[in-house]
């Protein structure tokens, strides 16, 4: 044991001394905070309206997990990846595995899968045998695809982008591919945001060092999320983005950096839902067995329906959708469990949303998952379909023969830090 009693000691007087000293006193605030959610703008632009009336309530979670589902049939779509592969030949490399579950159960369903493997070079004389179109597997049960970014494209981020175009592209291949033949009449759960954000950023902002906006792959994954919501939205079939570790700061930022709020010590978002939405001690506090949850906001003004919209200097591609281009705004809500200390955020397009009794069909939808499951058991099952266990990354590894891994004493000490 590297640690002592005498130092586990000293720790704890430390801790002691932090957590009393950084007491939360703005919990008093918070009630006059929410309200100001109602519409909040930064540099002159709304980011951010309530839907109706701003509120925040409570089920019980025992009486909710007894009313009846309000979908028949539920879908949820992920995808596995084996992490970002860095060898000493400059290449990289990252395969998803992607599938999709339902409730009830759909085996011929399941058994669907979609494998992309996204690769990028700096050089372009380094010859990779990338696929023109889908190849496919097991009787037709599956398709498969190589991708490569552009060359010259990316001198930094290389990891993360090659891991987003093959994460996103994957997802959204294997949605356009099965989505016709669900059922209209169902319910359709994202693993995440609605949208890929984290590839989206990269399409509209100035960089010589990530040029991902040049790249066709990219602009594709772009056009794949407008075709799903067009779907969902013609068919009247909700769909919604299930995010389990939210990261948003824009609200926190606008409070106190635009506000003049700069007493407010939460820097996340999601730091600051957990304080409005928690329990006081007459519901036994983080022992109640309840949810609590916000109303509905609109984020407008955001990438999507800005990337749409034929004026928008944001990105010289022709982006193909059947609705006006405020459908595609993220529409959210925010869901606190107590008793697991956990907090969601729950996307959808205004498309739906606008619509007050659909905004309440999800919501109660939502709300009954959680009950059951503590989060949806459609998102569970497609969690275990899709995912690459850590055995299996090190067994895809070992199948690149030729190839040394660019190996880092970091992983040589920890191994791959960032498996699942």
């Amino acid at each position: 044991m590297t640690l002592e009693p005498v130092h586990i000691k000293i720790m704890s007087e430390m801790a002691d001394r932090i957590g009393m000293s950084a007491e939360d006193d703005s919990t008093d605030e918070l009630p006059d905070l929410l309200n100001m959610l109602n519409e909040l703008e930064h540099d002159g632009k709304l980011i951010l309206k309530s839907l109706g009336k701003t509120f925040r309530s409570k089920v019980n979670i025992d009486n909710m997990s007894l009313t009846n589902d309000p979908f028949d049939m539920t879908y949820s779509c992920d995808s596995g990846s084996t992490n970002p592969m860095a060898f000493r030949s400059g290449l990289y490399v990252d395969i998803c595995h992607g599938g999709i579950a339902s409730t009830p159960s759909d085996l011929e369903l399941h058994s669907k899968r979609t494998i992309v493997a996204a690769t990028y070079s700096a050089s372009p004389l380094v010859t990779i045998d990338t696929t023109s179109g889908w190849d496919t597997f097991d009787d037709g049960q599956g398709r498969s695809k190589i991708v490569r970014i552009g060359a010259d494209l990316l001198k930094t981020r290389v990891d993360r982008m090659v891991h987003n175009v093959a994460l996103y592209l994957c997802e959204s291949e294997h949605i356009l591919w099965m989505m016709e033949g669900f059922d209209s009449k169902g319910f359709f759960i994202m693993d995440g945001p609605i949208y890929p954000k984290q590839l989206m950023y990269w399409m509209v902002v100035e960089s010589k060092e990530v040029r991902i906006k040049e790249d066709p792959v990219a602009k594709k994954i772009l056009q794949n999320y407008i075709d799903i919501m067009d779907h969902h939205m013609k068919k009247g079939m909700p769909l919604i983005g299930f995010v389990k570790n939210p990261e948003d700061m824009q609200i926190m930022i606008t409070l106190r950096d635009k506000k003049g709020m700069k007493h407010l010590p939460w820097l996340r978002d999601s730091q600051f839902f957990k304080n409005v939405l928690s329990l006081g001690k007459g519901d036994n506090g983080r022992n109640g067995r309840w949810i609590t949850y916000t109303n509905w906001f609109l984020q407008p003004n955001q990438f999507y329906e800005g990337m749409i919209n034929s004026t928008s200097p944001m990105l010289d591609i022709d982006l193909r959708h059947d609705h006006d281009s405020e459908d595609y705004a993220i529409t959210f809500f925010v869901i606190y469990v107590p008793m697991l200390d956990v907090l969601f955020k729950v996307e959808a397009p205004y498309g739906f949303t606008k619509d007050e009794s659909v905004r309440d069909l999800i919501t109660r939808k939502v709300l009954f998952d959680i009950s059951v499951n503590g989060i949806p058991t459609t998102l569970s099952k497609v969690d275990s379909l899709a995912k690459i266990g850590r055995s299996e990354k090190e067994l895809v590894k070992g199948m690149f023969k030729g190839q040394w891994f660019d190996n880092t004493y970091n992983i040589e000490r920890w191994g791959d830090m960032t498996d699942e």
